[in-house]
């Protein structure tokens, strides 16, 4: 019982890292990078569909992205889907390519993003710390109806704040590095 309940928590506490890391790489930093289009809906004959599918997506230099739909008709979709997205960002048509230029952050907005930033990592310390709460909890219930004793509970609770602590120091650096990343002119 008590392997199974750690090795669930620590799956759920590595899906709450994967989600801070999908969220914070959704908050733009001055570089491009093609994953800040995967969000992105196309309407592709009438479903919503991811833009990867419908194009491919390469950097064309360090601060402009390049969008070629596979599809000639698709440009004119794909444009308006980066513009209208609520990332900012203002795509502009040369031929058969969508150059979706990165603009500069000013630092009020990289102030602004940094708060952001925090927010999402708080949120996800405290999605890790509920999963221990949640985990110490179900010693506690098992202790009570005697399936294990008490210095097996006092063992899987200092395990189970070890896992906590490891998860909640990744999301610490995960934070510290997308900073960095913001702060950088």
């Amino acid at each position: 019982m008590i392997p199974e309940l750690k090795k669930n928590t620590e799956q759920k506490m590595q899906k709450s890292i994967e989600a801070l890391k999908n969220d914070l790489g959704k908050v733009r930093t001055g570089r491009a990078h093609t994953g800040l289009l995967d969000h992105v809906m196309v309407d592709y004959y009438g479903n919503p569909t991811p833009i990867a599918q419908v194009a491919n997506i390469n950097l064309l230099d360090a601060r402009t992205i390049g969008v070629q739909p596979w599809e000639k008709n698709m440009i004119a979709k794909v444009e308006k889907a980066i513009r209208d997205s609520d990332l900012g960002l203002n795509p502009a048509t040369m031929g058969d390519i969508v150059r979706v230029p990165m603009p500069m952050l000013t630092e009020e907005r990289r102030k602004d993003m940094i708060k952001i930033v925090r927010s999402e990592a708080e949120n996800a310390r405290v999605a890790i710390r509920n999963l221990r709460r949640d985990a110490n909890n179900a010693l506690k219930d098992a202790v009570k109806a005697k399936t294990i004793s008490e210095d097996d509970e006092r063992r899987a609770q200092d395990d189970v704040q070890k896992l906590t602590d490891k998860h909640i120091g990744e999301a610490d650096k995960l934070l510290a590095q997308k900073e960095q990343d913001l702060m950088q002119v």
